[in-house]
């Protein structure tokens, strides 16, 4: 099912900046007396982490862990879903039912239609706990079930029709290239990628969240006049309600060309200062600027290269010596579809590493363009430490190497008041 995410993360999903606010009751803007060389930026690192009380960070440090298992436990259930279909037939006897149509493209959309359905069902018990009780039960959800539920469904809806289609031309690509399936297999997830980030902000985002006009005219006027300075082509800024999802502050800059678009949620303008919404709206302008989205395209569809050649290694290797167990005849065999995603899956798993140093690497670059263009180190480290309720705070370094896709705050709050040493004369009138 970790195929599944991995689409619709792209299908939904920008570089963003998210996270839920603690509240915090001293001053986010200037928390550090500015003395000219009294200034020190280990020092006022200390002071913006002690912001946080043993109960929260032992909180938020069981939560981040809690996500290493649940991650190795969700590889294993994958394994599992993969070994029920096959080698208890439930993938044969789907193809069975999808062969009453005659059109083989239309059989293969039935057999991903029902296997999707299928996974969904069998991985819930799992997806109940980790999206619903487990956020619940670290206050990091407001969701009622039967919201939650309906937007569980929104994304079955989703899974089960746009990636099918993709699917069926998946495989209608390797019936007609053979051995080489894999390479052009590559260039059409990928196409398939961009046409996701393409409509997302307009077609897809919309069905979770309402999307209207910023309706604070300050804000939005300075947040436009960033985005003119830097060259940015968007001349509206949006807000969404994702308070009905959790308070968890957020912010991005999403699309192409005539759908790009920047948006804000309710809880970032609710919980933060104006200067911390600038400080997160310049890093978002930032991603867009510094061309992280084609940039990540490019990297992605290396990885995707790598891994769809590696899932034609594997699945020629299984297939050979479980041919007869599973009944699959080849490669363009839509039985064998569980075994594509589990070996699709488990290639990303193991390179997840590389994936989040990638990711975190156009992070760092966005926070060091966001604190040039908004220059508020002070309230970029504010929303930094407001990010911590489900971001460990001071993890290790290989600890953050390996899991983290975004800096730790610990290294945010650091950068952000390394930068405010270097520029002590913008803040000693304050």
């Amino acid at each position: 099912m970790k195929f599944r995410f991995i689409l619709l993360a792209f299908l939904l999903g920008t570089l963003s900046f998210s996270g839920k606010a603690f509240q915090i009751t001293k001053d986010s803007k200037y928390l550090t007396t500015i003395e000219n060389v009294d200034f020190n930026t280990e020092d006022a690192t200390d002071q913006y982490l002690q912001r946080l009380s043993a109960e929260q960070k032992e909180n938020s440090d069981s939560y981040f862990e809690g996500g290493y298992w649940l991650d190795l436990f969700a590889f294993v259930i994958d394994f599992v879903i993969v070994w029920v279909f096959l080698s208890f037939g439930l993938s044969r006897w789907i193809k069975n039912r999808a062969e009453k149509f005659r059109n083989v493209h239309i059989q293969n959309f039935i057999y991903l239609v029902l296997y999707f359905l299928f996974s969904y069902i069998l991985v819930f018990p799992f997806t109940i706990y980790r999206g619903f009780f487990r956020e619940h039960s670290y206050n990091l959800s407001n969701m009622s079930f039967g919201g939650w539920f309906s937007e569980e469904m929104i994304g079955l809806a989703l899974s089960m029709f746009l990636l099918s289609i993709f699917i069926v031309l998946l495989y209608w690509i390797i019936s007609k290239v053979k051995e080489s399936w894999w390479i052009w297999g590559s260039v059409i997830m990928v196409v398939f990628l961009v046409f996701s980030m393409f409509i997302s902000p307009v077609f897809i985002s919309p069905l979770f969240n309402e999307y209207k006009p910023l309706e604070n005219q300050e804000i939005k006027e300075e947040i436009l006049s960033m985005a003119r300075a830097n060259g940015v082509p968007a001349d509206n800024v949006y807000q969404f309600d994702a308070s009905k999802q959790s308070n968890r502050i957020s912010a991005n800059v999403s699309g192409f060309g005539s759908t790009i678009r920047i948006s804000l949620n309710d809880n970032l303008l609710n919980q933060c200062s104006p200067a911390e919404i600038k400080a997160v709206m310049a890093h978002e302008l930032g991603h867009y600027v510094l061309n992280h989205v084609y940039e990540m395209l490019i990297y992605i569809a290396i990885l995707i290269f790598i891994g769809m050649a590696f899932v034609n290694w594997a699945f020629h290797k299984l297939i050979k010596r479980f041919k007869t167990r599973w009944a699959i005849s080849g490669i363009s065999d839509i039985v064998g579809f569980p075994l594509f995603v589990f070996l699709f899956s488990a290639f990303f798993f193991i390179a997840s590493p590389v994936m989040n140093n990638i990711v975190r690497s156009n992070e760092v670059e966005a926070d060091n363009y966001g604190l040039n263009t908004a220059r508020e180190p002070d309230g970029f480290a504010s929303v930094a430490m407001k990010l911590s309720a489900y971001r460990k705070i001071n993890p290790g370094k290989l600890e953050e190497y390996i899991f983290f896709d975004h800096p730790s705050g610990k290294t945010r709050v650091y950068n952000a008041m390394q930068w405010k040493a270097e520029h002590l004369d913008e803040f000693a009138e304050n």
